[in-house]
């Protein structure tokens, strides 16, 4: 793809998941990768296997160490580190803090360091691996839910405030994607998610769809745009659904 051929990309949570399947895919079409991850051997493989350079840490802190290792031009930014963080409302303080802090300031941060070249030359683009939770939400994950929510909304407002001025957004929203969060979700993800669950590689296929045409929203699960029109439409009637299956998930329902 022309579009990102040659171009420098960060990728930060990409030790394993959607992360590595989005660094291989850039890598594959052509752009200079920087493969970030907390775990700094998983970091390592993975930019090994593909030819890119491995800057581990905190999500939140590496953009200027990425940006030096693409020689001071980051143009595409996926935000994909992400917490899954079960709980309800009795969740700690501390799970609360955690799943936003990753899931939505790293974002945050992530931007206000990006932003201001992207402005200067007109062009950027940033990437925030959501979640249908962002859009609907997941039973038995108070915190994560409510985060990537966050996420959701931090991506809209950025597209929103900076189309104008050659920023493109897209916020990819995944239903269960195998991988090592999905095994996380324990038996709520085997309730709501295994069961339509598809693989990191189709996530990045529906990136680069999305990246084609030019789309905000992608959905490597087309029937959640459904879904999503429910929940707007008819919110008790959605809300009603989904309480039966946190019923069903409790074992109290039918």
């Amino acid at each position: 793809m022309s579009t990102v051929q040659g171009a420098g990309v960060v990728v930060t949570g990409a030790g394993g998941g959607i992360g590595a399947a989005l660094a291989r895919r850039f890598a594959a079409e052509g752009a200079r990768v920087v493969v970030n991850d907390i775990d700094p051997i998983r970091t390592k493989t993975i930019a090994d296997e593909i030819g890119a350079t491995a800057v581990p840490g905190d999500a939140s802190e590496i953009v200027a160490a990425a940006r030096d290792a693409l020689d001071g031009t980051v143009d595409v930014y996926c935000a994909n580190a992400g917490l899954a963080s079960p709980g309800d409302a009795f969740a700690d303080e501390e799970v609360w803090a955690a799943a936003w802090d990753v899931n939505v300031m790293a974002h945050v941060r992530a931007a206000r360091t990006l932003l201001p070249d992207w402005l200067e030359r007109g062009s950027g683009r940033f990437v925030s691996t959501v979640s249908a939770a962002g859009l609907l939400t997941m039973v038995g994950a108070a915190p994560y839910s409510v985060s990537k929510h966050g996420a959701y909304a931090f991506a809209e407002w950025l597209s929103l405030t900076y189309r104008h001025r050659g920023l493109k957004v897209h916020a990819i929203c995944p239903q269960g994607v195998r991988t090592d969060m999905l095994t996380a979700a324990g038996s709520a993800g085997e309730l709501v998610l295994a069961p339509t669950a598809i693989e990191p590689e189709d996530v990045a296929d529906a990136l680069f769809e999305g990246i084609a045409a030019d789309r905000f929203l992608i959905l490597p699960h087309p029937e959640v745009a459904g879904y999503y029109e429910a929940r707007a439409a008819t919110p008790d009637r959605w809300l009603a659904g989904m309480n039966h299956l946190q019923q069903k998930w409790e074992g109290t329902g039918p």
